[in-house]
């Protein structure tokens, strides 16, 4: 996923503003909270200061001091009256903000977590679907889930602690500022006199500290890698008494994660405190600056001094956040480009805009002087000319690298061909809707992945509203019927993990089952005998013979035994077909197919054929 790495942190972060503003309802919901809790906050502080010059007033016949809020108390009223009063109300609005802030939390949670996270997951998912497999053979599938896990956290970490603390921090500034130059515009522009020194800190900080974010973000990529693989290769790792050099791997791992996030640990203890101390040169400040503006009589001690003080104690908590603001940042738009980077990933292979629909087919198949590139490197099939009539069985024939499975790959269109074309019933595969040309082919693959579901499910995967009688009969079409009802609950038994409770032969013929029930016209079986013993081998002639009936089938097989099933042969090396025709021909004319089938002819327990005449061109 290289396309995205080059984003820009201005272009990321205008992407994520739109992608805050499709929640702008919500958005908008969460800062009206915050914005009356600011407004009981600093009212409640108010009152706290008029109860203070209250009490001075009573206890030294200091004149009644002015306050922000222009409040006269009665002076007919007793003064535990008075008092009471403003306790009563400074109770209520503590209340209020108890309510509200509760209110804020879970309006907070439903905007990021239920509504954000879930969607961007969603959207994340979808677009994977989408892919072709060229973006999954270029990526791991650690990575792949760390930035569907962690990574869009990345971007909740952006809405929550970056954009909705970031413009509370403004309001909230904006607000504390506004009320401390209308107590005193001189204390003011001391107090704060500091402020910028914060703004070049937190730059400076921000460059330093962002690259060390995205190695780290490496790193525990690389950790969940090394993991994922330990737990697939455990049987090997076991078979080999490799254990403890499996431990030490992920500990190496894991360790240079520490040891990366101790980096950024320190960095980030450092700004904090530094930020901190420059505010608290403000508080210095207002002790004497603000004590002599009271002791002139410029400025009341309650509802002046002490509420001032109060507001530059929270505008201080404000800014001392920016060091939180700035370290999320940091953080969200590392996680934020590798979820971009999904969202981004070209889809190579769609529908036409206005797509010819076919929801049956009747298979024929050809390809026309087709070629095949990865990324404009050598190319893995070159001019490639095939005709498989409907019905017709091909076998492909080829070393390792040759592209056989790519070649079967280009039918359903899990890559385009770079050059060239793929006909299906002489209609470009590339002008079909993709659906219907997929329900059209069915799939058997050398390892077939079982889901951990039950036994029906996974035959009816393809064709989820399936009756429980076609499910059956795709069953016993695949000889599989009879270990289906041995299983303790017959189809209803939920495979586990891989379909790990299965032989190889019983997950194959699972596999040929969900294949047939989609009674397709195209039928790709890419090696579905290579990994079985020779009994198990039979048993799955069985159900193959059944499953290609009348079917256009395209065959990747090593076994002359599979082989010789086939109408027609083609060989092919180095991407191009250099070899064709049934098995008796290519068995009398030199080259590749003569020098395999020999070399197999001399098992004497190869299986016997029972090859069909005919057919491909």
């Amino acid at each position: 996923m290289r396309g995205s790495s080059a984003i820009s942190n201005a272009v990321l972060i205008r992407r994520l503003f739109g992608l805050a503003w499709r929640y702008r309802l919500p958005f908008l919901k969460v800062l009206g909270l915050q914005f009356l809790l600011l407004t009981l906050g600093i009212t409640g502080l108010s009152f706290t200061g008029i109860g203070i010059d209250y009490i001075r007033h009573k206890v030294e016949g200091a004149p009644a001091a002015a306050n922000a809020l222009r409040i006269e108390l009665p002076e007919t009223w007793p003064y535990w009256q008075v008092l009471g009063m403003l306790a009563g109300l400074i109770l209520l609005l503590a209340l209020c903000r108890a309510v509200l802030n509760y209110t804020y939390a879970v309006a907070v949670n439903r905007l990021v977590q239920q509504r954000l996270v879930v969607d961007l997951r969603g959207q994340v998912y979808d677009q994977l679907q989408r892919l072709s497999f060229r973006f999954f053979d270029a990526n791991t599938t650690s990575s792949i889930i760390t930035r569907v896990t962690s990574d869009v956290q990345g971007v909740r970490m952006f809405v929550d602690q970056v954009l909705i603390q970031s413009v509370i921090m403004i309001i909230s500034l904006t607000v504390y500022v506004v009320y401390m130059v209308n107590l005193s515009l001189p204390l003011t522009v001391a107090c704060l006199a500091t402020t910028p020194m914060i703004a070049v800190l937190s730059t400076w900080h921000t460059r330093r500290t962002q690259p060390e974010y995205a190695h780290n973000r490496t790193l525990v990529e690389r950790m969940v890698q090394v993991f994922v693989e330990s737990l697939q290769g455990i049987a090997v790792t076991k078979a080999f008494g490799r254990e403890a050099e499996s431990r030490a791997r992920f500990e190496a791992a894991n360790a240079a994660v520490l040891s990366q996030q101790h980096v950024i640990f320190w960095r980030v203890s450092l700004f904090s405190p530094a930020v901190g101390f420059i505010t608290r040169i403000n508080m210095m400040v207002l002790l004497g600056y603000g004590g002599w503006l009271v002791i002139q009589g410029r400025l009341a001690l309650g509802s002046g001094l002490v509420v001032f003080a109060s507001l530059l104690e929270q505008f201080s908590g404000q800014v001392n956040n920016v060091a939180n603001i700035v370290n999320s940042v940091q953080q969200s738009l590392v996680g934020s480009r590798r979820v971009f980077e999904i969202l981004d990933a070209p889809v190579e292979v769609r529908s036409p805009p206005q797509p010819l629909r076919r929801p049956k087919l009747r298979g024929e198949v050809r390809f026309e002087r087709v070629s095949f590139t990865y990324d404009g490197a050598e190319a893995v099939i070159r001019d490639v000319d095939l005709h498989v009539p409907p019905g017709q069985c091909v076998a492909i024939l080829g070393a390792t690298g040759a592209g056989k499975s790519l070649l079967m790959s280009l039918v359903p269109r899990f890559f385009d061909p770079t050059a060239g074309r793929v006909l299906i019933d002489g209609i470009d595969a590339r002008d079909l809707e993709l659906n219907d040309l997929r329900r059209n082919i069915g799939l058997v693959f050398q390892e077939s992945f079982l889901f951990s579901n039950t036994v029906a499910a996974n035959i009816a995967f393809g064709h989820p509203e399936a009756t429980p009688a076609q499910i059956e009969r795709a069953a016993r079409v695949a000889a599989a019927h009879d270990f289906i009802m041995a299983l303790p609950q017959g189809y209803a038994t939920v495979l586990g993990e891989s379909g790990s409770s299965l032989s190889g032969g019983q997950r194959q013929r699972l596999a040929i089952a969900r294949a047939v029930l989609l009674e397709p016209a195209i039928l790709l079986l890419d090696d579905p005998t290579a990994a079985i013993d020779s009994e198990t081998e039979r048993e799955i002639f069985e159900a193959l013979d059944r499953a290609i009936a009348g079917r256009t089938t395209f065959l990747v097989a090593h076994r002359l035994s599979t082989l010789r099933r086939a109408d027609f042969i083609v060989v092919l090396d180095g991407g191009r077909i250099v070899q064709r025709g049934t098995h008796e021909q290519l068995m009398h004319e030199a080259g590749p197919y003569q020098h395999v089938a020999s070399l197999q002819l001399v098992d004497a327990r190869e299986l016997p054929g029972l090859g069909r005449k005919g057919g491909a061109s």
